[in-house]
């Protein structure tokens, strides 16, 4: 029954979802900084006003942190968070960039053959890496590749968006969202990518084609670039034998998540020990080569992103190579200490004469040297870690958590039964209608719910109150056709459909690469649309030959 609490429940939930698409911050006196609501803190004061409204209590608040449904939060943020940590410093041994420039020395002065070649490595990548830590790398490169080659950078860059996310869709690791799917629909890790392969497949050649239509002008996609030199791919693998054992490593606990998940155990049982071998690995291998004064990122070595500046040195000059980036220790100053400045005369004098600070001004100054030194010192002596931490995704962590209470919140105030009855009528139950409305309505959401985390917890929901009136293949053909929306969901026409579309639009920020929101949707619209008529195309096509 819908009550006034009810209603105060969804519209707080709406309210919230437009600052997470529109963020603002709030002014503050003078000296205060200004208060951010956005997509980490909009879901959190939404929990807060509800609670003090008396529309959830603390059992909801639980309910969404433990789990209810089969659906775990915790389960999901360990096993995406592990996997991630595992791919991001695979990638910080500059194997993704050493990728970039061999697939660069194939393509060679063709301009198509080039962009093909891209999409295809790029799409591959993203299978096994998941997404995040491909447009990290990925994005930094074409920054400036397209800007040394003199290309239009919006053609590459929206293709390697494209690319990424419609490649996320395979296996069950890909994206947080699929885990959700898996959990919450009950369908096995491996039966995941058997249903999801070959809409994967007819996605990302159809989103080629597209691409390739509306970029089919010289002044995106040149027939003839100017090459000038092969790039030395292995220059930029700065550690051969941390990418070895990375790979092998990332590979391992992948099939053995696919495997363990036919028996029925959590497969962030898996992942979790996977990481912290890794973690362990990165510090003695680290701590190994500072003992040694081997190379290493960080002494002597660029990392990924820069890395690829060295596309300057080679196309500038023809006929060159890159040269060998070869190691020096380079020994940095020492840092003035407080001892130090104390026992000099000059500097009593010169401080003598200034007005005295305040003690904790002072104190927290003498602290914040303190702790950047001790982290210059930490980032010296484990580079892979330290790099890899701040790369994480630690605003997925208060967010994903949100969104599971805030649905609880809907959840306990009826309307995901409310929801569901309208699924019901709007389908009757009819497996192809169930298909292309939960999938249109997927893709919809991705866009207007905050991230396509928030609409894949939705309609999971939604799907799952609905379940005991649908048949049990019209229950497996909406998880698959909720699997296809949510990953090409992506692409589309808001950056906050997705984690990645935020990242990636911040590398950007970051590069002096402005993409509008109106660009960003107008070269996203015709992949979609055709990505979500091919794709849940062939998902019905699959369920009549299944069922």
């Amino acid at each position: 029954m819908i009550t006034g609490y009810s209603v105060a429940t969804l519209v707080v939930f709406v309210i919230s979802i437009g600052f997470v698409i529109y963020p603002v911050s709030i002014p503050t006196p003078r000296r205060i900084p200004r208060i951010p609501i956005n997509l980490t803190t909009a879901p959190i004061i939404a929990i807060a006003i509800l609670w003090a409204a008396q529309c959830l209590d603390p059992t909801v608040i639980r309910d969404g942190i433990v789990g209810t449904d089969g659906v775990k939060p915790y389960n999901i943020l360990i096993l995406f968070f592990s996997l991630a940590y595992m791919a991001i410093t695979l990638d910080i041994t500059g194997i993704l960039q050493s990728a970039a420039f061999w697939v660069s020395n194939k393509g060679g002065s063709n301009g198509w053959k080039l962009y093909t070649y891209f999409y295809i490595m790029l799409t591959l990548l993203s299978i096994l890496l998941g997404n995040d830590p491909v447009i990290l790398s990925g994005t930094a490169f074409l920054i400036y590749y397209t800007k040394v080659a003199e290309l239009n950078h919006i053609s590459w860059l929206m293709s390697e968006f494209a690319a990424a996310n419609t490649a996320s869709m395979v296996l069950f690791v890909g994206n947080p969202t699929n885990v959700v799917i898996c959990e919450g629909f009950n369908v096995n890790n491996a039966a995941f990518t058997a249903y999801t392969i070959l809409p994967f497949i007819a996605c990302s050649v159809f989103c080629f084609l597209a691409l390739g239509g509306q970029y089919h002008s010289k002044k995106y996609v040149p027939r003839k670039l100017n090459h000038a030199a092969d790039l030395d791919a292995r220059s930029v693998l700065l550690d051969p034998i941390g990418a070895c054992v990375g790979s092998f490593m990332l590979a391992s606990a992948l099939i053995l998540c696919l495997v363990v998940s036919f028996f029925g155990i959590d497969v962030w049982k898996i992942s979790l020990p996977f990481a912290v071998a890794k973690f362990i690995y990165d510090v003695a291998w680290d701590h190994y080569r500072f003992v040694r004064q081997l190379p290493m990122l960080g002494r002597g070595q660029k990392g990924p992103e820069e890395n690829a500046m060295q596309l300057d040195d080679v196309m500038l000059q023809d006929g060159q190579t890159i040269s060998d980036n070869k190691s020096r220790h380079r020994q940095s100053a020492p840092l003035p200490t407080t001892d130090k400045v104390n026992s000099d005369p000059d500097s009593n004098r010169t401080f003598s004469n200034r007005s005295p600070q305040p003690l904790s001004k002072t104190s927290i100054a003498l602290w914040r040297s303190k702790g950047i030194a001790l982290h210059k010192r930490l980032h010296a002596h484990f580079p892979t870690f330290f790099t890899a931490l701040p790369r994480l995704p630690f605003a997925l962590v208060p967010f994903a958590f949100a969104q599971f209470i805030l649905i609880e919140a809907l959840s306990h105030q009826g309307w995901i039964d409310v929801f569901a009855t309208w699924l019901l009528r709007a389908t009757h139950g009819d497996m192809y209608r169930t298909i292309w409305l939960i999938g249109v309505l997927g893709v919809i959401l991705c866009n207007v719910s905050g991230t396509n985390i928030g609409a894949t917890i939705l309609l999971t929901k939604v799907v799952n109150a609905a379940s005991p009136m649908l048949s049990d293949q019209t229950f497996r053909a909406a998880a698959i056709a909720l699997a296809v929306a949510s990953n090409i969901g992506a692409v589309s026409f808001t950056f906050s459909a997705s984690l990645a579309g935020l990242l990636w639009r911040g590398i950007l920020k970051q590069k002096g690469i402005i993409v509008s929101q109106a660009t960003f949707a107008y070269w996203n619209a015709l992949p979609l649309v055709v990505m979500t008529v091919v794709g849940l195309s062939v998902v019905c096509a699959e369920m009549a030959v299944l069922y």
